[in-house]
C-alpha cells in the first residue's frame, strides 16, 4: 500500500539514526518500526497475580483504624504548630 504519512521531526530524526544504524533502507525501518510498536505486548508479559498479604493492625480498645487520617491530620497540626511557636500562644488566657 502506497500512502503519505507526515512524520514528527523528532520521529523522522529516529527513522534515520536507525537507517544509518542498520544500513536498511528508510522503507523497511519504518515498516519495522511501525510492526513493533502494534505488537499486542500484553500477551508477552508473565500475568501475576497480586495478593495482599493482610495483618491484624493489633490497635488499643477504642481506637477507630477509619479515623486514623483525623488523628495523623490532628497530630501534623500540632507538631507544626509547636515548631512555630504559636501553640503555646494559643494555650494561654
Amino acid at each position: 500500500m502506497r500512502t503519505t504519512v507526515t512524520l514528527d521531526p523528532d520521529v523522522e530524526r529516529m527513522l534515520r539514526d536507525r537507517v544509518r544504524a542498520t544500513r536498511s533502507s528508510f522503507k523497511q525501518v519504518l515498516n519495522n518500526a511501525v510492526r513493533e510498536g502494534l505488537q499486542d505486548k500484553r500477551g508477552s508479559r508473565t500475568k501475576t497475580r497480586f495478593v495482599v498479604e493482610a495483618r491484624p493492625l493489633r490497635l488499643r480498645a477504642g481506637i477507630d483504624p477509619a479515623r486514623l487520617g483525623e488523628v495523623a491530620d490532628e497530630l501534623e497540626i500540632e507538631a507544626f504548630l509547636r515548631t512555630s511557636g504559636r501553640l503555646n500562644a494559643r494555650k494561654s488566657p
